[in-house]
């Protein structure tokens, strides 16, 4: 397989778990054992549209349990005698090898898949990647110039990677607190995007677009926009470091 492959550098290690559950598009090669009228092939594939059934394969590194996968699209770009040249829109942990094979089953004819390339991961898509060649390229003229506006075509802010992720934005004298572990709460919120629904993983951000945190959300964006206080987020991984933003807490004291 061949396409997008996201890299994380030092502290954006940390957004990789959102990536991971990304969607992601493939343009894939499925060769037909025989031949097979075009309408039929599109039909097949209209049946794999939406949630479908799939068990990993053999060679899969996760366990061979029958689980949901939705496909969001199967665009069929062009056919010529046995290769069918599609565009697959899909959520993560989808195995297109297994659902080319499934629709070979479903024709009658049997299918497996040629070729693949990824075109999309999450927010990255084919276009605003580079290679690993270009890459060195950029990173040498860096070691050569000290001019580093050309190699920052190719590494972004982790904040690039949380594009999908419904955001939270919170007040600055909210975002030590943060940092140092605490959950979020209503006072500390000043403005939410549309969608959030509870137990969804969200970003929170500060006013200035910067990543402090990722939280899991315990209710809706209506509900935070109405709550005065209470947890609006369960904090579940600190991405800011500690005292970029200054301290405005203070730790209660224990109870001697």
């Amino acid at each position: 397989m061949t396409g997008v492959l996201p890299i994380a550098l030092r502290e954006a290690v940390k957004v990789i778990q959102v990536l991971l559950r990304a969607g992601k598009e493939y343009i894939c090669v499925m060769k037909l054992h025989s031949e097979v009228p075009e309408e039929r092939v599109k039909t097949a594939l209209e049946e794999f549209q939406g949630p479908i059934y799939q068990r990993p394969p053999l060679r899969a590194s996760v366990k061979r349990r029958l689980r949901v996968r939705r496909v969001y699209y199967i665009d069929m770009m062009e056919m010529e005698g046995r290769n069918v040249l599609l565009r697959i829109g899909c959520e993560a942990g989808t195995y297109v090898r297994k659902l080319i094979h499934d629709v070979g089953e479903v024709l009658g004819c049997g299918a497996h898949m040629h070729e693949l390339r990824r075109t999309r991961a999450g927010p990255f898509t084919e276009e605003g990647s580079i290679t690993l060649h270009d890459l060195a390229y950029l990173y040498e003229r860096w070691r050569e110039t000290g001019e580093d506006s050309l190699i920052r075509r190719a590494i972004l802010p982790m904040e690039r990677a949380l594009e999908l992720t419904p955001k939270v934005y919170i007040r600055d004298s909210a975002v030590d607190a943060i940092c140092h572990g605490a959950h979020l709460t209503a006072p500390g919120v000043v403005a939410v995007e549309t969608g959030i629904k509870p137990k969804e993983t969200i970003a929170i951000l500060t006013l200035k677009g910067e990543a402090v945190a990722l939280a899991k959300a315990t209710t809706t964006t209506e509900n935070i926009l109405e709550m005065n206080h209470g947890i609006v987020a369960k904090n579940t991984r600190v991405l800011m470091p500690k005292g970029t933003y200054p301290k405005m807490w203070r730790r209660k004291k224990r109870e001697e």
